[in-house]
């Protein structure tokens, strides 16, 4: 090949290639050939000699060559590792070998002399460097001329000259080329620079001679950093280019980076084809490049492209190239550099020009002039802006750390002006960590800077990728950026700019609810208190209403009705509102539908979007409804424990579908919405955002009718703006004489002193449904004669079956409000049924404003909402006047029976029962409510496991481990007991704890709400708000629960309920709106096989058509099924008296404990329990390792007995310790 180029002119050479076409004929008469290598050849209109050209470089710029190569209907050759086997490079030519065996990933790229035994072996006549790798090395071009194979770039003497910098320094120096100072040649060691700096001081930078990209480049600023950034600079330059020379030039502030593309032929004609800014850069690489150079005077680009030019003919540069310049603030520019090779980001050059850079290199390096290609400088021009940004996959939030593994999705962007150049770009790439982070280049054309500009921003908001990270945010906030709007950036603006990285991450949705799907296909759902599947497959039907006016036609329920009591609240004020209730001529209601009925039936599980699905009607047919009870108690821990939801967001979404209709929440005094005291400032800021998301009645209540615990909690709602409706809890039978601590004056009493301190609104709170008719006649009567302005609001639960008969006392006695669920959600442990009472009550002269039918209506709705969470049923089936003995509350009645059967006691329930009531007699006879219920129930649970008596407590209660809830109570944590604490029984549970005589909140420190936002933002980003740092106040570990697994799954609040708590079937389709406009159709096609290495399975869906595979954790796979060895009857083996989960180890084996030392803490349900040694001694073995499962009576630890010290203390004591929020 190479005779035959040496017998013609250049020209010629380049004539022949263009020759004519290869007419013969095809294999079979008749049959026209149709190879891909006829085609291309009719397509180019030649079938020259110069037919195969092999790449010597991998991924999109090797793609990138091909693609030219093919236009001019060559065959191409591509080389790759080992490592890159599966390199997209690989398949896009038409030939692929491996090279470098048995060398390191980037040493096979630069194992020369495999290159060309490949090129030889395939008939490669010209090789392509791209750019890196062999890009720059003479001693690889001479190789390839030595070969007699045309090495696509300059001679090897002009990449000798210009490869080593300091020559070319010296080159524009001796050709009036400005330059920046610097050493007079390379650097060997560290301290030769010593003359230089003092000459012209710091700052300095150290640059590889034989590179660029970044690589081998380090500023210095002071002295101290000089030896360190030398032998970084040197170490990385030798392993990127395979030599460590470097020299060392002043470093200038805040210059711009101009380079200027130039093209050269074999008879020293040279053309530029512009200039382009490179300025944004991060460690030396550049990140976004323009062309051409925004705001550059045209005195500056004229000196630039002379310079270029005369660089380029002094040393008779061929081919394509870049001459690099800085670019002061005044306009003056200085010579970096000569790279003799094509960049990165010549597309843009190509973009604004029209010209094929790569294919003017083939055919300049086949022998063509620039005349003869019509590449003349008067007749080159340019047109418009480009600008391209190279999207890595970097982490800008993690100091760009490189990521890797598999892209799970890739969508790309496209349209008019744009174009990408990409390689790994497709789902199932594998990014590995041998290479360079770059996924694809785009590049945005437009008439002006900014068209390019807002065109590459909406290029990058059409890509997705998952599965790996990239710079696509930090790209947002640089495109976003003043600056970089205004065009002026300079090459440090990424270090100098702190406030890019401030990023908008991605929410990926989509495959975060892939992930969630198919956790729930592979191990079903991890909802506790689930049993079995939903009852409901298909979408429940929503009921048409029929307008009030005109009963034959439909009411219009795609708004929000806007006439309601809520008005008053908004526009006149709560003590106007009060007025109003109590001006009222009937009987309101409050429905408890949206909290404590399903609190009460379905152990709290309802979801928002269950909800939110009838709120629009419910707005227009419970208008008349003095509040919907949606909020508070235990259903704003529970949202965020167990359905994975904001409380919050589920307050502003109900809020916005029912502006008309008060929302109420249950709010415990001075615990807000928690378990346990808080500063006060707590309930201030909780109360006050509250009302900020929608709230207006605050129902406050104290477990204790602690006076001293509602005064703040009244305060701080009223402070808020709400309506304060203070409740006061029912206990006892005030109608029955021998019952004789909570009598009428008793609640009087309490009545009287709430009043004074300014409520609204009177609650009357029975929590068990003791209130008998009778009773609730004396009460309401009472109240009414001694209050007539004040407004009673009584609530109850129908555990025992006579709730409709006392509401319908209440309301007759003179109660303005009771409380009432949706027929098929009423009844048991919730509150009486809506039709029921409305009936009744539309007979007199009570009504309630609210209609029979739509009753009926909402109550198609609920009866299909109930089918469909029937797998949270509680094994209530009818009443149970028992409760008139045990007075527990409704919602603790389910929860409790639901919470013993996980402990392992549920065949005791009637045990339970019993317990409760001695338990209760324990306490004092307190009033019952959360979190005071919760005290008793533990104490009634720790005597049935312990099978302790009443007298056995009485009297051992110096040496029991009680449950932490009970001494909590004991101790004064809760306030203060109507009547006193027993004692000596609470001197005897308390030992040596301070007992607590004041309001327990009243001492603590404040809470610092600006350091809890910021210390959540550190951990989770600029998401989170003010109701989060509420949410985390409240429950500090639920909520960082809760944080982790939305950062997992994502919001999974807009998944129907049937897709979200049952297995997907596979072929079913899923549609999920994510947001208004917005709909996933989402179809699980496939489970694979679990990986037993990794106890993983892929989960393959359909995504809007598009297939999607993501990988799941087979957790039966991980549980190691071991028939755990049973603690026996001797005094030193301590079993479990509980099934639960081990979370702490606090002995080891040889530690010597003592009677009543914890061994380990476990954890069930909401309690942390610690198992205490019963006997003093040695540990001879731990049976358990923290996350371990163990049921009840597994051996724990083994202790050797001492026989000198005191006696055995109950064997099996156990703690039960609540969860401390």
């Amino acid at each position: 090949m190479v005779s035959a180029l040496e017998s013609i002119t250049p020209i010629e050479a380049w004539t022949a290639h263009l020759g004519g076409l290869d007419h013969s004929l095809p294999s079979t008469p008749g049959t026209p050939s149709h190879t891909i290598a006829k085609m291309r050849e009719k397509s180019a209109g030649h079938a020259g000699p110069l037919k195969k050209l092999m790449v010597a470089n991998r991924g999109e710029i090797a793609i990138r060559i091909f693609r030219t190569a093919h236009e001019l209907a060559m065959t191409t050759v591509a080389i790759y590792s080992y490592e890159d086997r599966l390199g997209a490079h690989r398949h896009k030519a038409d030939e692929a070998y491996q090279v470098g065996k048995g060398l390191t990933p980037v040493a096979a790229y630069l194992a020369q002399d495999d290159i060309i035994r490949i090129a030889l072996e395939h008939g490669v006549d010209m090789i392509h460097p791209g750019y890196g790798f062999l890009s720059e090395n003479a001693e690889f071009a001479q190789k390839c001329k030595d070969a007699g194979i045309i090495f696509i770039g300059p001679e090897p003497r002009v990449i000798a000259g210009l490869g080593d910098k300091t020559t070319a320094r010296a080159l524009a120096i001796g050709n009036g080329v400005p330059v920046v100072p610097g050493t007079p040649g390379a650097v060997a060691k560290w301290d030769e620079a010593e003359d230089f700096i003092t000459e012209y001081g710091f700052p300095v930078i150290i640059k590889a001679a034989f590179g660029g990209g970044g690589r081998g480049m380090r500023v210095v600023r002071e002295q101290s950093e000089m030896q360190d950034a030398f032998e970084r600079a040197t170490s990385e330059a030798k392993s990127a280019f395979g030599n460590g020379t470097v020299f060392i030039e002043r470093f200038l502030d805040h210059p711009r980076h101009i380079e200027v593309q130039i093209l050269g032929d074999a008879e020293g004609n040279i053309v530029h084809l512009f200039e382009r800014d490179c300025s944004v850069q991060r460690r030396h690489q550049k990140v976004v490049e323009v062309a051409p150079a925004p705001h550059l005077a045209d005195e500056t680009l004229q000196g630039l492209f002379r310079d270029a030019i005369t660089i380029s003919k002094a040393i008779g540069y061929s081919n394509a190239g870049t001459v690099e310049f800085l670019v002061d603030q005044m306009g003056r520019h200085y010579f970096i550099e000569v790279n003799p090779r094509v960049q990165v980001e010549h597309t843009i050059t190509e973009e604004i020009t029209g010209i094929d850079i790569v294919a003017a290199q083939i055919q300049i390096a086949a022998g063509a002039t620039l005349p003869s290609l019509g590449l003349i400088q008067e007749n080159i021009s340019k047109r418009g802006f480009a600008i391209q940004c190279r999207v890595t996959t970097e982490d800008a939030a993690n100091g760009f750390q490189p990521d890797t593994g598999k892209i799970e999705v890739y969508r790309s962007s496209g349209g008019n002006g744009v174009r990408l150049d990409t390689s790994s770009g497709f789902a199932g790439a594998q990014i590995t960590p041998h290479y360079d982070s770059l996924l694809v280049k785009v590049s945005c054309s437009g008439s002006t800077y900014e068209v390019a500009r807002r065109k590459m921003l909406r290029a990058l908001v059409e890509f997705r990728i998952r599965g790996v990270k990239t710079n696509i945010p930090f790209l947002f906030r640089l495109l976003t950026h003043d600056v970089f709007v205004s065009g002026q950036t300079w090459t440090t603006f990424i270090d100098d700019t702190p406030d890019l990285f401030k990023l908008v991450t991605s929410q990926n949705r989509a495959q975060k609810l892939l992930a969630y799907l198919g956790d729930v296909a592979v191990n079903g759902s991890s909802i506790l208190g689930q049993s079995g599947p939903p009852g409901l497959t298909e979408e429940a039907i929503i009921p048409k209403f029929m307008q009030r006016e005109d009963p034959t036609k439909t009411l219009d329920t795609s708004q929000p009705c806007l006439t309601g009591w809520r008005n008053i609240i908004v526009n006149e004020g709560p003590e106007a509102f009060a007025k109003a209730v109590r001006a009222y001529p009937g009987c309101l209601i409050m429905d408890t539908t949206w909290r404590d009925a399903h609190q009460s039936l379905l152990a709290t599980r309802l979801r928002t979007i269950d909800m939110a699905n009838i709120a629009r009607e419910t707005s227009h047919v419970l208008q008349n409804a003095y509040s919907l009870e949606c909020w508070g108690g235990a259903t704003f821990d529970v949202a965020m424990r167990f359905l994975y939801e904001d409380p919050w967001e589920r307050l502003r979404t109900l809020r916005k579908l029912v502006p008309n209709i008060p929302f109420q929440a249950l709010v415990r005094g001075a615990n807000a919405v928690g378990y346990t005291s808080y500063p006060d400032n707590a309930i201030y800021e909780f109360s006050k955002r509250a009302v900020e998301n929608g709230l207006d009645i605050f129902r406050v209540f104290d477990s204790l009718n602690y006076i001293e615990n509602m005064k703040l909690g009244i305060d701080a709602a009223k402070k808020a703006g709400g309506v304060v409706e203070a409740a006061i809890c029912y206990s006892g039978d005030l109608a029955d004489p021998k019952k004789t601590k909570y009598t009428l004056e008793y609640y009087l009493d309490l009545v009287n002193q709430l009043v004074k301190e300014g409520i609204h609104v009177l609650g009357i709170k029975d929590m068990a449904g003791l209130l008998k008719p009778a009773a609730a006649t004396m009460l309401i009567g009472a109240i009414r004669k001694a209050h007539p302005d004040l407004p009673i609001h009584v609530h109850s639960h129908d555990t025992a079956g006579i709730a409709a008969a006392s509401m319908l006392a209440c309301a007759a006695a003179g109660a303005d409000v009771v409380d009432v669920a949706i027929d098929v959600l009423s009844g048991l442990t919730s509150q009486p049924a809506m039709g029921a009472i409305c009936g009744a009550l539309e007979q007199s002269e009570l009504g309630t404003g609210i209609r029979h039918e739509d009753i009926q209506g909402l109550n198609q709705y609920w009866t299909q909402i109930r089918q469909l969470y029937q797998c949270f049923e509680a094994n209530v089936r009818a009443s149970d006047s028992g409760v008139f003995d045990h007075e527990m509350p409704g919602g603790q009645y389910t929860n409790l029976q639901f919470q013993a059967s996980q402990l392992g006691l549920g065949t005791q329930w009637t045990e339970i029962k019993k317990k409760y009531i001695e338990a209760n007699q324990l306490c004092g006879d307190i009033i019952k409510v959360t979190p005071s219920s919760k005290v008793v129930g533990d104490f009634a649970q720790f005597m049935v496991s312990n099978k302790l008596s009443k007298q056995d407590v009485v009297d051992r209660a110096d040496k029991l481990d009680f449950p932490e809830s009970v001494v909590e109570f004991f101790q004064g944590h809760l306030g203060q007991p109507y009547g006193g604490f027993p004692e000596p029984l609470r001197s005897k549970i308390i030992r040596d704890r301070t007992p607590i005589d004041k309001r327990p909140g009243l001492t603590m420190a404040p809470l610092n709400f600006k350091k809890i936002k910021a210390d959540l933002r550190e951990k989770y980003g600029k998401t989170i708000t003010d109701t989060d740092v509420m949410s985390y106040a409240m429950y500090p570990k639920v909520f960082e629960e809760f944080r982790g697994f939305v950062d997992k799954y994502g919001d999974l609040s807009v998944v129907p309920t049937r897709f979200f708590l049952a297995k997907p079937q596979i072929g079913e389709e899923m549609q999920i709106t994510i947001e208004q406009g917005k709909m996933l159709l989402v179809r699980l096609l496939a489970i694979g096989p679990i990986d037993l290495d990794k106890g993983t399975r892929e989960c393959f869906f359909e995504l809007n058509g598009e297939v999607r595979a993501v990988l799941i954790e087979d957790r039966d796979a991980a549980i190691d099924h071991v028939a755990r060895e049973k603690a026996t009857n001797e005094p030193g083996s301590v079993g479990s008296p509980m099934a639960g989960v081990v979370i702490e180890v606090r002995v080891k084996e040889g530690q010597h404990v003592n009677a009543g030392d914890p061994l380990v803490v476990l954890s069930a349900m909401k309690m942390e329990s610690v198992v205490s040694s019963p006997v003093s001694g040695l540990v001879r073995r731990v049976n358990v390792n923290v996350s371990d499962s163990i049921g009840q009576g597994d051996l724990v630890v083994e202790i050797h007995k001492h026989e000198n010290v005191a006696g055995p203390r109950y064997p099996g004591d156990l703690e039960f310790k609540e969860v401390k929020e």
